[in-house]
């Protein structure tokens, strides 16, 4: 298929599709004129590529990956294949993603005590004034 019909698809514009590509997340063929050709595989892969992207994974560690994603919900990665590069670059990010959660839910404790403490009907259900 071509990029407009991949990007009808997806709803991935084309644009996007084509900085995709650049950044080697996509490998589309080229076809006897010259235009980009995906296969059918092509949106699940931009589903895991959007998918990881989403969660906020880099491009970087997005192209160390590639051969062990599967769908967009699996990622299989052999022990034995997985380098201390991008063991590094995982770790670093699920890192960052816990720190997030942390912070989230810290700022949601905070908020939820200064709502209690101001306002009385936010107390637990028979506690409310």
């Amino acid at each position: 298929m071509k990029f407009g019909e991949l990007s009808r698809r997806t709803g991935v514009p084309t644009r996007l599709l084509r900085h995709h590509e650049e950044q080697d997340l996509l490998h589309p063929e080229r076809g006897e004129n010259g235009y980009r050709v995906h296969g059918e595989a092509a949106a699940r892969d931009l589903g895991q590529v959007r998918g990881l992207l989403d969660s906020g994974l880099t491009t970087e560690m997005i192209r160390a990956i590639p051969p062990y994603l599967s769908g967009p919900e699996e990622i299989l990665l052999p022990a034995g294949h997985l380098s201390p590069e991008t063991a590094g670059l995982l770790q670093g990010h699920l890192d960052r993603i816990q720190a997030r959660i942390d912070c989230s839910a810290r700022n949601r404790d905070r908020l939820a005590a200064y709502l209690e403490a101001v306002r009385p009907d936010t107390g637990p259900p028979g506690e409310r004034g």
